[in-house]
């Protein structure tokens, strides 16, 4: 038997197969100064100790989106190490605060197998739940990937995909988020004077700023994460791939237009979910990410008296500043610089 481990392919996996990802990580302040150095976020009940304590949190918590990551690079190498693509999220909910110290595991669900109709390859769908080391749920959400075949003779499964929601309701939110105290919420330190009532349903926000990938930050990022799928960190492969280069991981865009919102709203401090979420089109390094983003929904959290979501779709461009919203055209293709388009839940102060 082989002492290595070359990944799942598509015929490797099976409805209700459950995996327990190896590599436990305990996140630590030195991960959240990196990941600040890599996107620039300045989400201020992320970045202060004073700021978050004030509120109410023991400290500041670690940055939504980099549990998100974490959890995500447990699962690359049984899920998506022979991928072809990632095509999507849905149904993301964060569940418990982490903090600097808090080490995390990740156990995915294989929920739904579909195979293409070139035979090489099919799509692998799995719920996947991060968790502390005490049993706590801090994440959970579905992605599908496409993965290729060991061999494309293997007769395909039956299929079967799952039905998703389309987006999460608000009183699923707030979890993560313990009561706060926002008459202490300082809106010069948080960098904005706008609250949850600011915000009108179908407004349109230019995040302004752009963010060129750098190669070295993109592959720091996905050491970081533990992320081993070849497409992100092997040249020598990917030189003789389709695109002859390393693709940008799409967590990686996903943090850069998080980090580019702030230009706009930076009040919405905390990612309560991801609805669902589209990697439109490939990234590679030198491409400059810009953003804007739609209010396009609200909503109210029972019992929750001190923040309010706003369901945010924000979509990401490369090369192309977002001045006149580039989007879906009539027929429905996107602009040829999308890159991006995530529907999440943020939550602001009331």
């Amino acid at each position: 038997m082989s002492k290595t481990f070359y990944g799942n392919y598509f015929e490797d996996f099976t409805i209700g197969m459950v995996i327990r990802h190896a590599t436990p990580r305990t996140v630590t302040a030195g991960d959240v100064a990196l990941y600040t150095g890599l996107y620039g976020t300045r989400f201020a009940v992320q970045s202060s100790d004073a700021f978050a304590h004030a509120l109410g949190y023991p400290h500041a918590p670690v940055d939504d989106l980099l549990v998100f990551h974490v959890v995500f690079g447990k699962t690359v190498p049984d899920i998506s190490l022979n991928a072809v693509a990632n095509l999507g999220y849905a149904g993301c909910r964060f569940l418990a605060p982490v903090y600097p110290g808090d080490t995390l595991y990740a156990v995915s669900e294989v929920i739904g197998l579909k195979e293409n109709s070139n035979g090489k390859t099919g799509v692998v769908y799995v719920r996947s739940t991060g968790y502390k080391s005490d049993g706590t749920e801090v994440l959970d959400y579905v992605r599908w990937v496409m993965v290729r075949k060991r061999d494309p003779a293997t007769p395909p499964p039956e299929p079967h995909v799952p039905e998703l929601p389309a987006a999460l309701d608000a009183d699923m939110l707030g979890d993560a988020v313990p009561l706060l105290d926002m008459d202490e919420w300082e809106e010069a330190f948080a960098g904005s004077p706008f609250r949850h009532e600011h915000y009108e349903i179908g407004e349109r926000i230019d995040h302004v700023d752009g963010m060129t990938i750098e190669e070295a930050e993109h592959q720091i990022a996905t050491r970081l994460y533990q992320n081993t799928a070849k497409v992100h960190f092997n040249q020598h492969t990917e030189g003789e791939g389709r695109f002859g280069r390393r693709l940008i991981y799409g967590g990686h865009i996903i943090s850069l237009a998080r980090g580019l919102s702030f230009n706009g709203i930076a009040s919405a401090f905390h990612v309560a979910a991801i609805n669902g979420g589209r990697h439109v089109a490939p990234a590679f390094a030198g491409d400059t990410i810009y953003a804007w983003s739609e209010v396009i929904d609200k909503g109210e959290i029972p019992g929750r008296r001190d923040v309010g979501a706003l369901r945010l779709r924000t979509i990401a461009t490369k090369d192309r500043p977002c001045t006149d919203f580039p989007d879906l055209d009539a027929e429905g293709r996107y602009d040829p610089a999308v890159v991006l388009d995530l529907d999440y839940w943020a939550l602001l102060p009331l």
